[in-house]
């Protein structure tokens, strides 16, 4: 377990039973399912900040039916080649991919991380060995260079943040999509189709790239998994419905998954 700081103050946390507190009398309790709640009412961005109920369902069931796996087996291909003994899965979402990793790696230590209360509960059911936490990738509670390693699978990251948590050397996975990410599907839902932004615009001082790939495989998916795949997404809502069920009824040929996928290092 990484060490983990207080939200309010910055100073260590120690556990006492299920209450975590610091030296300047700030306390948490952990929940019952097991996970953290870390996130400071004043840095929520809504009422009910992260995915809703109804889009994590979505994506639970889309994700349980293996259709991402590939994209799971690669990122516990490239951050197990430094044998991280510390990985922080920042935006884990309800901890499909988080739950992998650390069956994929034993030795390591993972912690999950989610702005949304909702996914780590779901988080908790997959996986109570790991420890998950509620609070923000914009302010991580995790103390100054003690991560070997951290990860963003389509989710916000901050600059600073992963350069202060990670040690030196230590190595920073993001995976987002391609161009071609699902091209086929945003095809037949829009009439036009914006520009996918890049997973980097300007790489801060203190990182390095140390490599650049795309993960490309054809996706065949039944009206079920479709109607998932379109839920989890913000498809689902910036869409019209008339097409979501002109698409459900038809079909989507030359679907593909395409990620992009950067590892870098710190200096």
């Amino acid at each position: 377990m990484p060490q983990l700081i207080c939200p309010h103050c910055q100073a260590p946390l120690t556990a006492d039973g299920r209450t975590w507190s610091c030296s300047n009398g700030h306390s948490y309790d952990q929940a019952r399912q097991g996970y953290l709640n870390l996130l400071l009412v004043q840095h929520k961005n809504s009422r009910q900040p992260g995915d809703t109920p109804t889009m994590l369902a979505h994506r639970q069931a889309f994700l349980d039916g293996g259709y991402y796996q590939p994209v799971s087996d690669r990122v516990n291909q490239l951050l197990g080649a430094s044998t991280p003994a510390s990985i922080l899965d920042m935006g884990c979402g309800e901890g499909y991919y988080t739950d992998r990793l650390a069956r994929a790696l034993p030795d390591a230590d993972c912690t999950g991380l989610d702005i949304s209360k909702d996914a780590i509960i779901k988080a908790c059911r997959r996986n109570r060995q790991i420890q998950w936490l509620v609070s923000s990738s914009a302010r991580l509670p995790v103390a100054d260079a003690s991560m070997d390693a951290a990860l963003s699978i389509f989710s916000p990251w901050s600059w600073q943040e992963c350069l202060r948590v990670l040690r030196p050397e230590g190595r920073l996975l993001l995976v987002g999509p391609h161009a071609d990410h699902l091209l086929a599907l945003r095809n037949q839902l829009y009439d036009q189709v914006h520009p996918t932004p890049e997973l980097i615009r300007d790489l801060p001082e203190g990182l390095r790239i140390l490599d650049d790939q795309v993960l490309r495989y054809p996706l065949e998916l039944p009206a079920e998994a479709l109607a998932d795949l379109l839920g989890m997404t913000p498809h689902g809502w910036r869409s019209q419905p008339e097409r979501q069920q002109a698409l459900l009824d038809t079909g989507v040929d030359g679907l593909e998954v395409v990620m992009r996928m950067i590892m870098l290092q710190r200096c």
